[in-house]
């Protein structure tokens, strides 16, 4: 079976002003199977959010291939790579980074808006986005009127708007109090097994990851299998 995500030899370092170059990552591997739900775990600065950012098209390697979907996303021009993204990627941050004058439904809206889809089906997708997450009655509140959990529910909706295969989750559950966050993690355990996303998620919370089929742990540029544990 072709993997969703293929990232051979990656290299990744980043300068920093005055100061010398830092790698983050040196010849890392990393094989992500279809409809698989990915936790990955390390310490700060041990370069998983750098490994988010090369797997959704947001930064290029220094060296190395990047094969998400089928496609080496460093041989791409950047307007390819962000065609690219918008159909294949769905993004979910610790922060919603939700618009405070858009409603939720307008918010979801938004990478829409990039397609060629009429105004009427922009809104069948957003519908079918707000039923997912169970927010159908919440469509016309806009982010204050909603709690972190639901801010977060509107941001994955958002995500899963375009039906992207793949989502990259980055500490998604990191401002929501222990309940909250358990809603939020079934929630795209949901996703995983009935809409066969694939998702990667970074996170610092073990029993977050033990929401996944598989954890892998990143220091010092190694991973190392973690096994897991049914939630």
């Amino acid at each position: 079976m072709t993997p969703a995500i293929s990232m051979r030899n990656v290299g990744k370092t980043y300068k920093k002003s005055g100061r010398l170059a830092v790698p983050v990552l040196n010849g890392l591997n990393l094989e992500v199977q279809e409809r698989q739900f990915l936790a990955l775990m390390g310490p700060s600065g041990s370069g998983k959010t750098t490994i988010l950012n090369l797997m959704g098209g947001i930064d290029r390697p220094d060296s190395g291939e990047v094969i998400v979907c089928g496609h080496h996303l460093e041989r791409l021009t950047s307007n390819r790579l962000g065609i690219w993204r918008s159909n294949n990627v769905g993004f979910v941050f610790q922060s919603y980074h939700l618009l405070p004058v858009l409603s939720a439904a307008a918010n979801i809206e938004l990478p829409l808006l990039l397609t060629n889809l009429s105004r009427s089906q922009r809104l069948a997708h957003v519908k079918a986005a707000l039923e997912i997450v169970a927010l159908s009655d919440r469509a016309s509140h806009k982010p204050s009127e909603l709690s972190g959990g639901q801010q977060q529910r509107v941001a994955i909706a958002r995500a899963i708007v375009t039906d992207p295969k793949l989502l990259v989750c980055d500490e998604p559950t990191g401002d929501l109090d222990r309940s909250t966050a358990e809603e939020i993690l079934l929630l795209l355990r949901a996703l995983n097994e009935k809409y066969s996303k694939t998702i990667v998620m970074v996170t610092h919370d073990q029993k977050a990851a033990d929401y996944a089929t598989r954890q892998l742990h990143l220091d010092k540029g190694e991973l190392m299998e973690r096994a897991t544990e049914v939630t």
